[in-house]
Order: structure tokens, then C-alpha cells, then sequence
């Protein structure tokens, strides 16, 4: 299969669809970080709207940033109309990405407005039940494949509990993996979960 993986530099993706012996290539505006001997054409660095438009795929796996998308921002966006129409042009992204003409699609992010500007996931999942003990809500929509199965389900890490308290009456909660790095290392996918996508949705 020939597999674009966008919104990637780390190659995490991408190298598991090599390793399955897939064509597979990377693309983002940032450089490739992944130190594959093939990197200086195994990733593209540019726009990846161009080039899915301008090849043929068959098969497109997506990370589309979540800076504007996630829900955790949302206290961010009040009376802030740059945040706005940053978070309007990323939905045009991901609608657009979600539009490519390309067989099969996964769109991969935490939990954000995607729900609710276009339209529910179809599977959440968790990096617990791919070996990892990170707790993570990642959420997939997919176009002609099918759910990811769990391929190790490990006991998850403990949650840190605040002591205040929400309007609910529910404790606030942080994530111990959230909190241990940055923006830009959370957003690089488990290498449990890039596996079970090759294995899984290679010969889908």
C-alpha cells in the first residue's frame, strides 16, 4: 500500500508501515526528527493539503495539531477572536483533511471540537491498552477501516487528585503523563498504537 502519514515528524507512524513493508512516507512543516536512513525522501516538509492533491494514496493517517482543537483550551478562547479564527482555520484543515480523496482515512486527536463541529469519533482509545501505561483519550474518525484492537492492555499510571473541588463536586484531576511533557512530545504517537495501525489496517 502506498501511506501517508501527515502531520508527522517524528516518523513513529510512518516507520511502523515501513517495517510492514508498506510505501510509506511522512509529511509536516516541521523537519523529520526520526533518524530512518531514508529520511531525506522518506519525508516530505511542506504542505501536506498539496501533496495528497497532487499524488495517489491509498491509505492516510492524519495528526492534525490539536493547539486550537483540543477542548483543554477551551477557557482560552473567551473574548479572544484570534484564538477563534485560529480554531476556524484548523476545523478547515481537518475538514479537509477528512475530504481527501484517498480510499481510506484515520484522523487522529485528543479530545476536541471535532466532535461537535463535524461529527462524534469513532473509537477513543487509550495507550494502556497498546502496552504503554499512559493514560491518554486519543480519538480516531475513520473512513473505510475498521477499529483498532487492543493488542496489550497494561495496568494504566495513577492519577494525581487535587484537593478542589469542580462545580460537580468531582475532584480535579491532572494526568501524570500530561504533565511530564511538552506540547511537542505529547503530541508524537505510542509506538505500541503505530504498530497495531500497520498491523491492523496495512492489509485492511
Amino acid at each position: 500500500m502506498k501511506i501517508l502519514v501527515a502531520c508527522e515528524f517524528s516518523g513513529v507512524v510512518r516507520d511502523a508501515f515501513l517495517k510492514k513493508g508498506h510505501d510509506a512516507v511522512s509529511c509536516d512543516l516541521l523537519p523529520s526528527e526520526s533518524n530512518h536512513p531514508e529520511d531525506s525522501w522518506r519525508h516530505i516538509q511542506g504542505d501536506v493539503l498539496r501533496e495528497f492533491k497532487s499524488h495517489h494514496w491509498d491509505l492516510m493517517v492524519a495528526h492534525p495539531p490539536c493547539t486550537y482543537l483540543a477542548i483543554c483550551g477551551n477557557r482560552s478562547f473567551k473574548n479572544n477572536p484570534h484564538r477563534w479564527k485560529k480554531r476556524y482555520q484548523a476545523m478547515v484543515f481537518v475538514y479537509d483533511l477528512m475530504n481527501a480523496n484517498i480510499e481510506k482515512i484515520c484522523i487522529e486527536n485528543p479530545k476536541s471540537v471535532i466532535s461537535s463541529y463535524v461529527r462524534k469519533p469513532d473509537q477513543c482509545i487509550q495507550p494502556y491498552e497498546f502496552g504503554h501505561p499512559e493514560r491518554k483519550t486519543i480519538c480516531l474518525w475513520l473512513k473505510n477501516l475498521p477499529l483498532l484492537k487492543p493488542t496489550k492492555i497494561v495496568e494504566p499510571k495513577d492519577i494525581i487528585y487535587n484537593s478542589k473541588k469542580t462545580k460537580s463536586g468531582k475532584s480535579r484531576y491532572s494526568n501524570l503523563w500530561n504533565g511530564s511533557y511538552s506540547g511537542k512530545e505529547r503530541s508524537v504517537t505510542f509506538r505500541g498504537i503505530a504498530e497495531a495501525m500497520a498491523s491492523q489496517w496495512g492489509d485492511s
